[in-house]
This record gives C-alpha cells, structure tokens and sequence, in this order.
C-alpha cells in the first residue's frame, strides 16, 4: 500500500484540514508484535533528524517516512525498528524528530498550534501531544511529545515562533495554550 503524500508546508492548510491528515495517518500496530528475531540495523538518526545506514545518508523521503512509522521506544531508552517478524535496534543522537514547522490559528485559550515534523508527520499539540521547555548546557531545548515516548525537537525557526507568540500574549507565566492546556515556557 503506497504511503499517501503529506504537505510539504503548512501555510496552505487549514487547522482542521491539518487535524484531518493527524488524524487520518495510521500507524502499523508495532507495539502488538513480538518478533523473535532481534538484531542490529546499523542505522543512526542524527541529531538533525537525518537518517543514515551503515553510515550513508538515506535520501529517499519515503523509505524515512516508512522507516518512521515503525519506530518504537522501550522504557530503557532504546529505540527499535519492529516488524511482525523481527525487531532491529537503531542509534538515536537526540531525538527521533524534528518539528520543522509550526502553524498557529486563534489566540490565548483558543489557539491550536499544528507542527509538520521531518518524517511529513502532522502533530497538534494538547493534552496527547504535550510541549515541554527544557533546557542543555544552558540553551532551550524545546520538545513535543509525538507518541510513544518519542518526543520531537522544535527547530530553532519554529521555537521563535512560539516564543514571538508567547510574548505577544504576555501570559504570567510566559507561554501558550494549544488544544485546551496551558504549556508554560519555564524549564522543567
């Protein structure tokens, strides 16, 4: 089954017909199988959420959007790509994505923030979806959590965006509402 096209940019789409495409986006039931044979896949996600085998760069965007929607996360930390019939680790430098893109439609309690990741995936934030403001080495580290306890790092374009966003509305404490909560841009 072909993989359907996902936006390349936001700017085209409404909020709701970027919530359709989230929504309509189905994952293989990964976390259901149990392969018997495990292993290695000599792959590595680098921090930029480039992927790579046996340390060449993967170029073709469909074999990463394929790759992605495998993925797993066990509660170690460890990250693996699963199939019915095997179960293959993979390095991850950071995170496994990166949201590339942020949209924002409405204001304070009424805003929705959409982000596209570097896999095509469409991710709104709120309560399933949560944003968290960390910090390393002293800098921002901005997440959104995507499924599974896999987070995404926010871009530097798209967390200026929010910070803009976030100091237009002036909120005590600084931040922004999205799908119905509240994410303060404070440090955890």
């Amino acid at each position: 089954m072909p993989m359907p096209d996902l936006p390349k940019d936001l700017s085209a789409l409404s909020l709701s017909e970027i919530a359709e495409l989230a929504r309509d986006r189905r994952l293989p039931p990964v976390e259901s199988w149990s392969p018997e044979r495990i292993g290695q896949s000599n792959m590595r996600i680098a921090r930029d959420g480039s992927w790579y085998h046996e340390g060449g760069l993967i170029q073709r965007e469909t074999m990463v959007r394929l790759f992605s929607s495998i993925l797993q996360r066990e509660a170690d930390g460890r990250y693996w790509l699963v199939t019915p019939v095997e179960k293959l680790e993979i390095a991850v430098d950071d995170t496994p994505f990166v949201a590339v893109e942020v949209k924002s439609e409405g204001v304070g309690q009424d805003r929705q923030l959409a982000f596209r990741l570097n896999t095509g995936d469409l991710v709104l934030a709120g309560p399933n979806h949560r944003l968290l403001f960390a910090e390393a080495d002293g800098a921002p580290r901005p997440l959104i959590h995507v499924r599974g306890g896999m987070d995404a790092r926010i871009a530097r374009a798209a967390y200026y965006a929010l910070v803009e966003w976030a100091l237009e509305e002036a909120a005590t404490p600084l931040g922004l509402w999205s799908g119905g909560v509240f994410f303060a841009m404070e440090p955890a």
